[in-house]
């Protein structure tokens, strides 16, 4: 009987991705507001170009809600008026 030799190659990187992704699938499901720090972390834009480019927009406006000086926004309609801003480019 010859022995049986099986070798798996796992790419770590990939992994750790899908993972991830998995993750903020699930994180997105609980999150109801999202401030202008969580824009910049997941669209990677800077204060000043949302600032400019996405959150004056009427859009995107429509979902800003304010108590004192803190801004933030309903995270689904945002993140969709955020899509369809781009998607216009």
């Amino acid at each position: 009987m010859i022995p049986a030799q099986v070798q798996v190659d796992i790419d770590e990187k990939a992994i750790r991705n899908y993972i991830q992704q998995q993750l903020d699938e699930c994180i997105r499901e609980t999150i109801l507001f999202i401030d202008i720090e969580g824009l910049v972390r997941i669209t990677n834009f800077s204060k000043r170009f949302l600032e400019d480019a996405i959150l004056s927009d009427p859009r995107v406006k429509q979902h800003q809600r304010q108590r004192a000086r803190k801004r933030f926004w309903f995270y689904e309609p945002t993140i969709a008026a955020i899509k369809d801003i781009v998607n216009d480019w």
